[in-house]
């Protein structure tokens, strides 16, 4: 990598790792994973397709709908890429993020189509697109429906037939199994230590699975 590619990066890391939960050696090391993700070309951002390898090959999600909510929840500005910055940030969330800022990013990836509010209709595409259907039942959404209104219940505190960010970060507080209830949009521990050692070594590996190009997403 060129001096000045390096000194930008350097000067990305200085500017934003004090709004992540990373140091700037770290945020360093997370931009250079960026440039080889992205092909290294100073305007290139992540796009969908690509995040979501690593969310496969990295941190083992394989169900479309949420990887395409994480997509979102990590793409604040909403231009269907996921930049330098929205990388440290949904990162820093994603490995390392209080339980405020979890919450936070789980709404967002709850929230279909970001109303500011989490409906029946979305929790049961939600739990649908989550759960293991069995062959033999003769309505398989029935228990799906079943689950929505007990689910719901914990959350819909103030009876308002939809669940607004106050009402799910009370319930989250109350009760933090309730975090990914809907499904899973946050790394289990053992993905999420596995992705910190790819960067908290000395040197960047090269060959890791975030950058795999056999074997994906079927």
């Amino acid at each position: 990598m060129e001096a000045s590619a390096k000194a930008n990066i350097s000067k990305i890391a200085e500017a934003l790792h004090s709004q992540t939960n990373f140091t700037k050696k770290e945020c360093e090391h997370l931009l250079h994973m960026y440039k080889d993700i992205t092909g290294g070309a100073d305007d290139a951002k992540l796009d969908r397709n690509k995040f979501k390898d690593i969310l496969h090959n990295s941190f083992g999600m394989t169900d479309d709908l949420m990887m395409d909510q994480v997509f979102r929840a990590f793409d604040t500005d909403s231009d269907s890429n996921i930049s330098q910055e929205e990388w440290l940030k949904g990162i820093s969330t994603f490995l390392r993020g209080t339980l405020e800022e979890k919450t936070s990013f789980a709404f967002r990836a709850y929230d279909l189509n970001s109303d500011g509010v989490i409906s029946r209709d979305e929790m049961f595409q939600l739990l649908k697109s989550t759960l293991i259907r069995q062959p033999v039942e003769e309505d398989p959404d029935e228990g799906v429906r079943d689950l929505v209104e007990i689910v719901f219940k914990k959350f819909d505190t103030q009876k308002k037939g939809t669940i607004d960010y106050a009402q799910f970060k009370s319930s989250v507080v109350d009760e933090p199994l309730l975090l990914q209830a809907l499904g899973a949009c946050l790394p289990d521990e053992k993905s999420a230590d596995a992705f910190l050692c790819t960067f908290e070594e000395v040197h960047v590996p090269t060959t890791i699975s975030y950058i795999r190009t056999g074997g994906g997403r079927q």
